[in-house]
C-alpha cells in the first residue's frame, strides 16, 4: 500500500517561494512515476510537474515553467516541488501523486494521491 504524505504549503506573497515535499512510504519512488497537481477553487484539478523515469526529466505546465521546480530524494524516498516567483493565480490545494506505469500528463491516470497542501499567494 503506497501512502504519500504531504507537506510545506501556507500562505505566501505574490513573488515569495514555498517548497512542498511529499514523502513516501510503501513504495520506493524510484519505482513510480511520481507528480504534482492542484486544484484552484472552481477550477478542475490540473497538472503541475511530472518526472519521467525513462526520459530522467520532468515536464511543467505552461503556466509554472521557469518558476517551479520538481527534484527528489532517494534517500528519503520524498519528492518536492520547489514555488519561486509565487503569483495569485498559483492558489490553489496541491497534491503529489504517483502511479506504478509509465508518464502520463492526465491526473486520473494516478493511482495514489497525498493529502491536499493549501498554498494561497496574497497579491
Amino acid at each position: 500500500q503506497v501512502q504519500l504524505v504531504g507537506s510545506g504549503g501556507g500562505l505566501v506573497q505574490a513573488g515569495g517561494s514555498l517548497r512542498l515535499s511529499c514523502a513516501a512510504s510503501g513504495r520506493t519512488i524510484s519505482d513510480l512515476t511520481m507528480g504534482w497537481f492542484r486544484q484552484a477553487p472552481g477550477k478542475e484539478r490540473e497538472t503541475v510537474a511530472i518526472y519521467g523515469r525513462s526520459i530522467g526529466s520532468t515536464l511543467y505546465a505552461d503556466s509554472v515553467r521557469g518558476r517551479f521546480t520538481f527534484s527528489r530524494d532517494n534517500a528519503r524516498n520524498t519528492v518536492y516541488l520547489q514555488m519561486n516567483n509565487l503569483k495569485p493565480e498559483d492558489t490553489a490545494v496541491y497534491y503529489c501523486a504517483g502511479r506504478t506505469g509509465p508518464l502520463r500528463w492526465d491526473t486520473n491516470e494516478y493511482d495514489y494521491w497525498g493529502q491536499g497542501i493549501q498554498v494561497t499567494v496574497s497579491s
